[in-house]
C-alpha cells in the first residue's frame, strides 16, 4: 500500500524536469546572444578616452630667478650743521623736491661776518706796511748806487719786505678761514632729492655735527636690493660686463612692474645663507618706487638653448616617477621624463621629442595602451565642466 505513492511522485518529478529543460533550450539561447552584443559594444565605447593634446616644442627657455627685494635709495644724507648757531630762516617746505646746491637753511652769521671784516682789515693794514717797505727798499738801492749807505742797510730793507710778504700770506689765509666759517651759516642741499621732515624752525639753537636738520633722499634713479644664490654668481658677474642683466621688480600691492639693470654685486658670500647681496638700479621718474617698499624681483640668469618644452600641467607625479602620456597611433603611451627646469606654465624636460603629442586634459583617465580620441582643448574643458556640474 505505501509503495505506489512513492513511485508516482518520482515519475511526476522526472516529467517536470524534462519539460523545464526543453523550454530553457528553446527560449534562452536567442536571449543570451542578444544580450552579449550590446555588452561588448558598451565596453569598447568605455575604453576610448577623450583627451586634448599639445605638441612638445623645441625652443629657448629663459631661466628666471625670483626673490623678494627692498627698495633702497642710492643716496640719502642726514643734513647737520657744521657750526653751533641759531636757525635764522628755513628756505624750503617739508616733502619738497630740491636741487643740488639749493639753499635750505640760513644760520645766524653775525659773529662770522665780524671775523671776516676783522681779517680783511688786518690784511689791508699789512698790505700798507708792505708797500712802505717796498718803497724803502727801492730808495736804499738808489742810495747804495751813490755810495751813501752800506750793503747791510739795503739787506735790512729787503728782509723787512720779505717778512711783510709772509705776514700778508698769513692774513690772506686767516681771511679765507673766516670766509669758510661764514659759509657754514648757509646750508645747501648736497644732492637732488626729496626733503623729509624738518626738525628745526627759525630761532632753534643747533649744535655742530649733532642736530639733525633734515634728510635728503634721492628717488630718481632708485635701487632695489635683494639676495642672489651663490650658484648664480658667475652669471651675475658676466652680465655686469655687458651693462647689467635686466631685472624686473613688481610692487607687492600690484601697483606696477618696473624694469632695471643689475649694477652691483657684493664681494662676500654670506656663509649662513649661501647668498650674496646685489643691487639693481631703476628709473623712477613717476616716483612709484619708494624707499623701504617690498617688491618681487625676477631676473633671467640663464637660457636653456633648444630645450624640449611641454606644459607643466601635462606632467604626472606617480609611484613610477615623473611621466607623461603621448598619443601614438591613436593610443596612449606612457613615457618617463626628467624635468630640467620649470617656470610658470612651461617645463623643459628630457624623455620626449619635439612634435610629440602630449596628453593634457583628460590625462587622469588615461592608461597605457588605451585608445584615445583627440578633441579640441576647449571642448574637453567644457565637457569636464558639464560632468562636474551634473555630479550632484
Amino acid at each position: 500500500m505505501k509503495t505506489v505513492p512513492v513511485f508516482f511522485s518520482l515519475v511526476c518529478g522526472l516529467a517536470l524536469a524534462f519539460m523545464a529543460s526543453c523550454g530553457g533550450k528553446s527560449d534562452g539561447a536567442p536571449a543570451a546572444g542578444a544580450a552579449s552584443a550590446p555588452a561588448s559594444g558598451a565596453s569598447a565605447a568605455a575604453a576610448t578616452v577623450a583627451v586634448s593634446t599639445v605638441k612638445a616644442q623645441k625652443r629657448d627657455l629663459p631661466v628666471l630667478f625670483s626673490a623678494n627685494g627692498i627698495v633702497t635709495a642710492l643716496t640719502s644724507v642726514d643734513v647737520r650743521p657744521q657750526v653751533s648757531s641759531v636757525v635764522a630762516k628755513v628756505h624750503f617746505r617739508e616733502g619738497q623736491f630740491v636741487k643740488a646746491g639749493e639753499l635750505l637753511f640760513t644760520l645766524d652769521a653775525r659773529s662770522d661776518e665780524a671775523n671776516v671784516a676783522k681779517a680783511q682789515a688786518q690784511l689791508a693794514k699789512d698790505k700798507a706796511a708792505l708797500d712802505d717797505a717796498q718803497r724803502q727798499a727801492a730808495r736804499s738801492r738808489q742810495l747804495l748806487a751813490q755810495n751813501f749807505i752800506s750793503q747791510g742797510a739795503l739787506d735790512t730793507s729787503i728782509t723787512q719786505v720779505d717778512a711783510l710778504l709772509a705776514t700778508m700770506a698769513a692774513d690772506q689765509a686767516a681771511l679765507d678761514a673766516s670766509r669758510v666759517a661764514l659759509s657754514y651759516s648757509r646750508i645747501s642741499a648736497p644732492h637732488a632729492g626729496r626733503a623729509g621732515a624738518v626738525n628745526v624752525y627759525p630761532g632753534s639753537a643747533v649744535q655742530a655735527n649733532l642736530t639733525s636738520l633734515v634728510t635728503i633722499t634721492q628717488l630718481d634713479p632708485i635701487a632695489v636690493s635683494f639676495n642672489l644664490p651663490q650658484r648664480n654668481l658667475s652669471d651675475a658677474m658676466s652680465s655686469l660686463k655687458d651693462g647689467g642683466a635686466v631685472v624686473t621688480a613688481t610692487l607687492a600691492d600690484g601697483a606696477g612692474t618696473f624694469s632695471g639693470h643689475l649694477k652691483f654685486v657684493d664681494n662676500t658670500v654670506d656663509a649662513g645663507s649661501g647668498t650674496l647681496k646685489v643691487k639693481a638700479v631703476f628709473d623712477n621718474r613717476e616716483g612709484k618706487l619708494w624707499p623701504g617698499a617690498f617688491v618681487e624681483v625676477s631676473q633671467t640668469v640663464n637660457v636653456l638653448k633648444d630645450a624640449v618644452v611641454i606644459p607643466q600641467a601635462s606632467i604626472i607625479q606617480g609611484a613610477r616617477g615623473t611621466i607623461v602620456y603621448v598619443v601614438e597611433a591613436g593610443k596612449a603611451a606612457m613615457k618617463p621624463v626628467k624635468v630640467l627646469y620649470a617656470q610658470g606654465n612651461d617645463a623643459a624636460v628630457t624623455g620626449v621629442n619635439a612634435g610629440d603629442q602630449i596628453v593634457l586634459d583628460g590625462r587622469q583617465n588615461v592608461r597605457p595602451g588605451v585608445p584615445v580620441l583627440e578633441r579640441a582643448r576647449e571642448a574637453t574643458a567644457a565637457a569636464s565642466g558639464a560632468k562636474r556640474a551634473a555630479a550632484p
